[in-house]
């Protein structure tokens, strides 16, 4: 994982009884005094490292405030890590679940320490200066987006995962009544964007296991090797439907010149990558990953672009109602309102 930090005020760990309990319902993490830091990057799940003796493992848990249970399911993403882990070797290997709330205030789940290098906006200076490397990594980051997709997930025991028939319907829909549920200003141009995506919605293009959150920081590179994935983290929004869906969130992310230096410095992405790979190429590389042409990726890339922006509201609305106290989202009203104008723009332009 990434680098920690001192635990945010507001959201310790009560540690005696987190180490009473691992003391008492475990056999593969040794017993004993614990240290707990903060991977303090996040803005939906809380990510802690846990140091047990010389050993380290991963806790993640709900944040706090949340009243959307189905969003922060720890069971769940326990038992698809635990599946998942076994034919995915990006995925973290989870080793212990939490039911009891009474221990520190939530489920949560505890999991191996993955090792590597996650570019939150900036990157190695090789990255900047190499067309080649910023291809490469490119290409890796895409293909190992395609291998997932690819899976077997019935042979992995993950087909009760999502439903894929009418899974864009859902998604539109869904993600629609968050917005408004969330919803805090008058967001025209993003409500267009909405409307649009509503009478737009394509059928299925298939059936995949899909992260439904990938982008740069969320996948650890080998940093001897930074064309080599070592782990994929955050899959509280893992699920079965369409591919091109997910493709789409990650197009979201993919921020190019003309939204200004604030989103280009966001840290979902190495800058240096967004500046010399664009959009287009992305898909061209996903394309040659599957083998397959693809359709017109335009209401993929706005639906992606929409959801990242009602992520983005539903966070910014926690630290208004006061559920977090974690300054990074006191301004988040601002990347709601830019998202909403990058969607207008892709809607106006037609095309990605």
């Amino acid at each position: 994982m990434g680098e920690t930090s001192f635990v945010r005020v507001g959201e310790e760990l009560p540690v005696k009884a987190l180490s009473l309990y691992l003391q008492s319902h475990t056999t593969n993490i040794d017993g004993g005094a614990i240290t707990v830091e903060q991977f303090p990057a996040g803005s939906s799940n809380l990510t802690y490292l846990i140091r047990i003796g010389n050993e380290e493992f991963v806790l993640r848990r709900p944040p706090f405030g949340n009243t959307v249970r189905s969003a922060h399911d720890m069971r769940r993403e326990f038992d698809v890590l635990s599946n998942l882990s076994a034919v995915y070797p990006p995925a973290p290997k989870p080793l212990l679940f939490c039911d009891d709330e009474s221990v520190i205030g939530s489920e949560f789940y505890m999991m191996e320490r993955r090792n590597g290098l996650i570019m939150r906006g900036r990157a190695p200076g090789a990255l900047g200066t190499s067309s080649e490397l910023q291809m490469g990594v490119g290409r890796s980051f895409i293909k190992n987006l395609a291998d997932l997709h690819s899976l077997d997930y019935s042979a992995a025991g993950l087909a009760e995962l999502g439903r894929p028939d009418g899974y864009n319907r859902r998604q539109v829909e869904g993600w629609t009544k968050r917005y408004f549920a969330a919803k805090s200003h008058d967001w025209d141009v993003l409500e267009r964007a909405i409307k649009w995506l509503n009478e737009n919605i394509p059928p299925e293009s298939g059936a995949s296991l899909i992260h439904n959150d990938y982008k740069f920081d969320n996948v650890m590179l080998d940093p001897e090797d930074l064309t080599r994935v070592t782990a994929v983290l955050d899959w509280e929004m893992v699920t079965i439907g369409d591919p091109l869906m997910d493709l789409g969130t990650t197009l979201g992310y993919w921020m190019s010149a003309e939204v200004g230096d604030e989103l280009l410095s966001m840290p979902f992405n190495p800058r240096a990558l967004m500046e010399n790979v664009s959009r287009k190429q992305l898909v061209e590389m996903y394309a040659e990953a599957v083998g397959r042409e693809l359709p017109d990726m335009l209401f993929y890339y706005v639906f992606g672009t929409f959801k990242i922006a009602v992520i983005a509201q539903q966070i910014y609305a926690r630290y208004v109602r006061g559920f977090t106290k974690d300054k990074r989202f006191a301004n988040f009203d601002r990347f709601v309102a830019a998202l909403g104008k990058i969607a207008d723009t892709a809607l106006t332009k037609g095309r990605i």
